[in-house]
């Protein structure tokens, strides 16, 4: 059986002027053999040799063999760059002459002509292949990783009720919870991040930050560059709204206080009924 989006080894079974047909066994019927393009075919080759062919369709919807490798097979999840960008998606080229379509529909953000991003390939309904950035069921879990490891990952999809996931490795499903984000985070940004547990089933969840101890130095740092960029004076307290303290600082509220917290115990701020001042 003929595998779309998928590397075989294939017989060949006739010989024509303008390529040859491969199938499954040296008597494979018309109805089950594909063609081998002639600039294709290994010189060489003759009736009855084994080929390793991908399969895919050409521009009129052909089923179709090639001896070029693509980048990405169906289901391998890896980056592919964006050639260009159409009304019905973008074109990614992933080693083969016809490129594959990322619909809008299978982007997770917006992407734009030389962007590199994280995919995978699949066959939608129309039986053709396609890529996706929605890749979280083709990732795999576990790794081995432990808890405090430092990891590299993708962020290929951002969720206001969950946080950022991430292929860690390309490779691995992880998230980083809306809670552990810090500063601004996109689709496509590589990141460093620690891990803060290993789940049951191999899931893994991450932080930006470092912790507590570590991480309150460089919150009060950043509070300071804050500060700063409102002329000296920051026009609210650490009572004020959650969502607000997020919006304006990149930290939970509890974060938010401990930085204040160590500034004020070190002389460097004053905090006032409705707002926090620099000590000059």
């Amino acid at each position: 059986m003929f595998e779309l989006g998928k590397k075989q080894s294939l017989i060949i079974v006739k010989e024509l002027d303008f390529g040859v047909y491969l199938g499954e066994t040296p008597n494979a019927s018309a109805d089950d053999r594909v063609l081998l393009p002639i600039k294709q075919v290994p010189q060489g080759s003759r009736i009855g040799d084994q080929l390793e062919v991908f399969l895919y369709k050409d521009s009129r919807d052909r089923l179709i063999a090639t001896t070029n490798s693509p980048l990405l097979c169906v289901g391998e999840v890896g980056k592919l760059k964006v050639s260009q960008v159409t009304k019905i998606g973008a074109f990614l080229n992933w080693g083969l002459e016809k490129e594959v379509l990322l619909p809008y529909k299978e982007q997770t953000a917006k992407v734009r002509e030389g962007d590199e991003v994280l995919v995978t390939i699949y066959v939608d309904k129309s039986s053709r292949l396609a890529a996706t950035m929605k890749v979280y069921r083709y990732l795999e879990r576990g790794g081995g990783y432990r808890k405090d490891d430092v990891v590299r990952g993708t962020v290929y999809e951002i969720r206001e009720d969950m946080g950022a996931f991430v292929a860690v490795d390309d490779r691995f499903s992880a998230l980083i919870p809306q809670r552990e984000i810090y500063g601004e985070i996109k689709v496509g940004d590589v990141v460093t991040a620690r891990v803060t547990s290993v789940k049951e089933d191999g899931k893994i969840d991450l932080s930006v930050r470092e912790k507590a101890y570590l991480q309150i130095g460089k919150d009060a740092e950043r509070i300071l560059e804050i500060i700063d960029r409102f002329d000296g004076v920051l026009p609210f307290t650490d009572k004020a709204d959650p969502g607000l303290i997020r919006r304006e600082t990149g930290m939970s509220k509890s974060e938010f206080k401990r930085a204040v917290g160590n500034l004020l115990k070190n002389g460097k701020i004053v905090i006032e009924t409705d707002d926090i001042r620099l000590v000059r």
